[in-house]
C-alpha cells in the first residue's frame, strides 16, 4: 500500500508542479491581463517572448524548463528513492518512475488544472524532464533549435527540428558511436512518444508553416539566406 501511495505522489505532484501556468500569472500579476488573449493565445514561452518581452519570456522559459527538470530530479528522485514494485522490466525501478514523473509534468503543463485544463504545448517543461534524463541528447536538440531559430526565425520550427533530433541523436549515439545511454531501450521508446506528443501540440504550426502564415521572430533571425540575382554587364 505504502508503495502504491509513493508513486501516486509523484504522479500527482509532477502534474501539480507541471501545471504551474507561468505565463498566465506572470502576465496578470505584472501586466494586468491574461496571456492567453494576447499573440497566439498561447500560455507558453514563446507567447511570452512577443507578448511580455525578452526578460519576462526568458523567466517563463526557464521556469517551465525547471517544472520538467525538478519532477524528475527532485520529485521522483526523493520519494522513488529505494522504492521497490513489480517491474517486468530489466531497466531500474528508479529510471521508470523518473519518466513517470516526467510524463506527468508536461501532461500537466499541456492541460493545467489552474489554466482550465488549456496549457502551453509542453517543449519547455518536457526538455527539462530530458535534461534529467539525457542531457547530452537535449543539448544537441538545444544546438539544433537555435540554429534553425537563427537561419528561419520560426520557433514553432525550431521546436519540432529538436523533438525530431532527441530520439535520433539516441539512436545514433548508442547504436553507432557506442555511447552509454542508461535505460536505453525504454529512454528511445519515450523520447519517441514524446516527439509525437509534441507534432500533435504544433499541428496549427505545422499547418500555419506549410501556408506560410505561420509567426516569425525575424529579431532571431539572425543569418538571412538571400538569393542574390545576377547582374549581366553588357
Amino acid at each position: 500500500m505504502e508503495v502504491v501511495f509513493k508513486i501516486f505522489s509523484i504522479v500527482i505532484l509532477s502534474y501539480l508542479v507541471g501545471s504551474i501556468p507561468t505565463a498566465v500569472w506572470v502576465s496578470k500579476r505584472f501586466f494586468g491581463f491574461d496571456i492567453r488573449t494576447k499573440g497566439s493565445g498561447n500560455m507558453g514561452s514563446t507567447n511570452a517572448f512577443r507578448t511580455l518581452g525578452w526578460k519576462w519570456g526568458l523567466f517563463v522559459q526557464l521556469v517551465d524548463l525547471l517544472k520538467g527538470y525538478a519532477a524528475v530530479v527532485f520529485i521522483a528522485g526523493y520519494i522513488g528513492e529505494g522504492l521497490i514494485f513489480p517491474n517486468a522490466t530489466m531497466f531500474e525501478h528508479i529510471t521508470l518512475l523518473k519518466i513517470l514523473a516526467g510524463i506527468s509534468a508536461v501532461v500537466g503543463h499541456i492541460w493545467s488544472v489552474f489554466a482550465g485544463f488549456k496549457g502551453g504545448k509542453g517543449v519547455n517543461t518536457a526538455a527539462g524532464m530530458l535534461i534529467g534524463l539525457a542531457p547530452y541528447d537535449v543539448l544537441i536538440a538545444f544546438s539544433l533549435f537555435a540554429l534553425t531559430v537563427i537561419f528561419s526565425g520560426y520557433i514553432s520550427l525550431g521546436s519540432i527540428m529538436a523533438a525530431f533530433s532527441i530520439p535520433s541523436s539516441m539512436i545514433v549515439r548508442y547504436n553507432i558511436f557506442g555511447a552509454d545511454i542508461p535505460g536505453y531501450s525504454i529512454l528511445i521508446y519515450f523520447a519517441i512518444g514524446l516527439m509525437v506528443l509534441v507534432l500533435y501540440t504544433h499541428r496549427a504550426n505545422i499547418k500555419r508553416l506549410l501556408e506560410g502564415s505561420e509567426n516569425k521572430f525575424t529579431r532571431l533571425q539572425l543569418i538571412k539566406l538571400k538569393q542574390k540575382d545576377r547582374q549581366k554587364i553588357d
